[in-house]
């Protein structure tokens, strides 16, 4: 099976004062039946704190985890907005950065296809009525093996489809829904493909060719 990392999301447990990470075992269960192995990193390794407790430089935690599960695709997941958890972001983006330096396969849900925007310097604004619904799509561009209709649990969409990135999908009002990248292995989806009663088989195909680095 090919390894996956998948980001996770943070949540304050008040009632334990605790800060907990976590990814919807949908989420697992979904990389599993399209026969991959989920690895979740944690957003602990660019503590500085933590790092400076053990002498070591800031990103020596992370790049000796990625050297040694060697992954196959990064999965950035949906949860939090960005900005409400500084070591979330700066992990994503540590990550972002070393998929684009190895060339490794990468695929943004929701949240995480918002951190693939504005890591290329993108720019965000709020949407509407695109929490709890269904969107129907509009495919852009010749390649049209997409879903025809998808979920929607997001107050936060593109402005501006980002440099180096291709248009893929849009709502009938006009927000981005997906794109990919020009030269990479990367797509970005606003839906939660996880988030389905029954997966559908066409996320799971376009995830496979992206891993494959299929065209």
């Amino acid at each position: 099976m090919k390894k996956v990392i998948v980001t996770q999301r943070i949540d304050y447990i008040d009632n334990y004062r605790e800060i907990r990470e976590s990814i919807d075992q949908a989420l697992s269960n979904w990389l599993i039946q399209a026969n991959f192995l989920p690895i979740p990193i944690t957003n602990s390794f660019l503590n500085t704190k933590i790092n400076q407790n053990l002498k070591v430089k800031n990103e020596l935690l992370i790049e000796n985890f990625l050297s040694t599960i060697k992954p196959d695709a990064l999965l950035l997941s949906g949860g939090n907005n960005i900005g409400e958890y500084l070591s979330r972001d700066k992990t994503e983006k540590f990550l972002l950065d070393w998929s684009y330096n190895n060339r490794l396969p990468v695929l943004g849900i929701c949240r995480g296809m918002q951190m693939m925007s504005v890591w290329s310097g993108g720019k965000l604004s709020q949407v509407k009525n695109h929490v709890g619904t269904r969107h129907k799509l509009k495919i852009c561009g010749s390649d049209k093996k997409w879903p025809t209709d998808v979920n929607s649990f997001h107050e936060w969409g593109l402005s501006n489809c980002p440099s180096g990135f291709e248009l893929k999908a849009l709502t009938c009002d006009g927000e981005i829904e997906a794109f990919k990248h020009k030269d990479l292995p990367w797509e970005g989806w606003m839906w939660h493909p996880e988030r389905e009663a029954t997966f559908n088989g066409i996320d799971q195909m376009r995830f496979k060719r992206l891993v494959n680095n299929e065209k």
